[in-house]
């Protein structure tokens, strides 16, 4: 069941590409850019993290925090995180698989990996924005800014 905008946003505790252990709920008091994408190591996926990393990220407000999920192990998301200079949190939804993606409504049962799931959170914790893009297409990232903007 899919999350709905002004519902609170589910709790969740995963592992960053570094093994450390990321909650939402340390993230209290900050807005929120919360990213599910399919998988690592491919081009859309890719494209859209390159973005986040090259565009987003050098004009991003304090108050804004980044958090990415995919089903990819730690090691995985290391290895890609080392390979493209990701320095933002690659989470862990490796297992239980897709626990986390099933919690917002985005884990694809068929396919075995979240679909392209972008959530704004505000600083008390509930949902301000969703957005589901198709497999195959990428997200906008100044629609990110503008929905940030609106926020109060």
């Amino acid at each position: 069941m899919a999350i709905e905008v002004g519902t609170r946003a589910p709790g969740f505790e995963l592992s960053d590409q570094h093994g450390t252990p990321v909650k939402l709920s340390d993230h209290r008091g900050k807005k929120i850019v919360l990213i599910f994408y399919p998988l690592a190591f491919t081009g859309v996926c890719g494209g859209e993290l390159d973005a986040i990393r090259d565009e987003f990220l050098a004009d991003m407000p304090e108050d804004v925090e980044v958090l990415t999920i995919s089903i990819d192990s730690i090691f995985a998301h290391r290895a890609w995180a080392d390979q493209k200079g990701y320095t933002f949190p690659l989470l862990s939804d490796f297992w239980p698989h897709g626990q986390v993606a099933r919690a917002y409504g985005v884990f694809d049962e068929e396919k075995g990996f979240a679909e392209r799931g972008t959530f704004v959170i505000d600083g008390e914790g509930v949902v301000r924005w969703r957005v589901v893009n198709p497999i195959s297409q990428a997200r906008d990232i100044a629609e990110y800014r503008k929905v940030l903007a609106e926020l109060p």
